[in-house]
């Protein structure tokens, strides 16, 4: 009932930059966080940034200064545009959401976390 969409990764050149967006759909109530996750081969997945409903931002110390996490609340989505891209920075990227929503058959609220399909991101040196 709740699904989440990524788009946006490919290949580009290393100092290249792309940006990758995940949109949530379903009977959502709120999303009270989001984030994106990334995991090279080989390596276990690794949390990218976090951000929440209500703007505030995280990111992890490889990233910071060339990556941004921003999200659209009216639209369920989350974005995050990455800058002075290097081969380090190849991997699959998820998104993943905590979210509140509405379960046909269930009163009240339903309280759970959703991950994307995952985007491949590859940046050649």
């Amino acid at each position: 009932q709740v699904q989440l969409v990524e788009s946006g990764g490919g290949l580009v050149q290393a100092g290249g930059s792309l940006r990758l967006s995940c949109a949530a759909s379903g009977s959502i109530i709120r999303i009270p966080a989001m984030g994106w996750y990334r995991q090279a081969p080989g390596k276990q997945r690794e949390l990218v940034a976090t951000i929440t409903s209500g703007g505030s931002t995280t990111y992890t110390d490889s990233v910071k200064g060339r990556f941004t996490i921003s999200r659209d609340n009216a639209k369920n989505t989350v974005y995050l545009q990455m800058n002075s891209l290097t081969p380090e920075d190849t991997a699959v990227y998820y998104c993943n959401a905590a979210i509140m929503f509405r379960r046909t058959g269930i009163t009240g609220a339903v309280f759970d976390t959703y991950w994307g399909q995952g985007t491949q991101v590859t940046v050649s040196s």
